[in-house]
């Protein structure tokens, strides 16, 4: 699904050159889930931005089934966000409410708009992604009625909407309280398989983390270790290993 080959994003700040990424490299499965961790600044905001062809690296080659997504033109590069890439980041609940007078399932059918699908189906497809966060009878409230765990489920149904190949998300259960957070761990856990999307997350959550198939550290914009989730699922050991990437 994913290969990436020594990928590396530099920006400049002021009369500074800034290596958010310093050769990045990994490949993901069809179906897996890498949870990616690391301090503030370590990289993995940037990484989830040119997996989601949001930007493009610096250098390096990050290939999608296929296509790279550095080379790719922008008019496939939009088609290929807009069909494959399901985006949840802990800012989507307040950007759903940023849609000045729209409903909930308003919000969530919006994503869809890019797809040029017929009102109709927009709709009936925006109800059923809010049944499957549990929010089948929130749909006509405005996106200010919910609360904070209600909007981030929502956040996760627009991203789900267009049934995409992929799921990135940026701290998905930060800020949210502790009985919330493990809620929506395990509501993530059972979209990606039941949607079999290929999911990479940032996150600081060590229980959430520990329920992906893969992990992976930065720091520095640089892989400092990789590893493979024991027990998938259930929040099994991992086994570290230091430097490098394991392919």
């Amino acid at each position: 699904m994913y290969h990436l080959s020594g990928v590396t994003k530099h920006y400049r700040r002021g009369g500074d050159v800034v290596r958010a990424l310093d050769d990045v490299g990994f490949s993901l499965a069809a179906g897996g889930a890498l949870a990616v961790q690391g301090p503030p600044g370590a990289g993995s905001s940037t990484l989830l931005r040119i997996l989601g062809g949001l930007e493009r690296p610096t250098q390096g080659s990050v290939l999608l089934d296929g296509t790279d997504l550095a080379t790719v033109t922008a008019s496939r590069l939009g088609r290929i966000r807009a069909e494959s890439v399901g985006l949840l980041g802990t800012g989507d609940d307040e950007a759903l409410g940023s849609l000045a007078g729209s409903t909930v399932r308003q919000g969530v059918a919006a994503a869809l708009a890019p797809l040029g699908l017929r009102p109709v189906d927009r709709w009936e497809l925006a109800g059923e992604a809010l049944a499957e966060v549990g929010l089948a009878d929130h749909g006509d409230l405005l996106p200010g009625q919910l609360d904070r765990y209600a909007r981030r489920r929502a956040a996760l149904a627009r991203a789900l909407v267009k049934r995409p190949a992929v799921l990135l998300a940026d701290r998905p259960t930060e800020g949210l309280p502790p009985a919330a957070r493990a809620d929506f761990a395990a509501l993530l856990v059972r979209v990606w398989g039941a949607y079999r999307l290929t999911c990479v997350i940032a996150t600081d959550d060590e229980a959430l983390a520990g329920r992906a198939t893969r992990r992976m550290a930065l720091a520095g914009g640089r892989v400092t270790a990789v590893g493979r989730v024991a027990g998938t699922g259930r929040g099994g050991a991992t086994a570290w290993c230091a430097g490098g990437v394991d392919r």
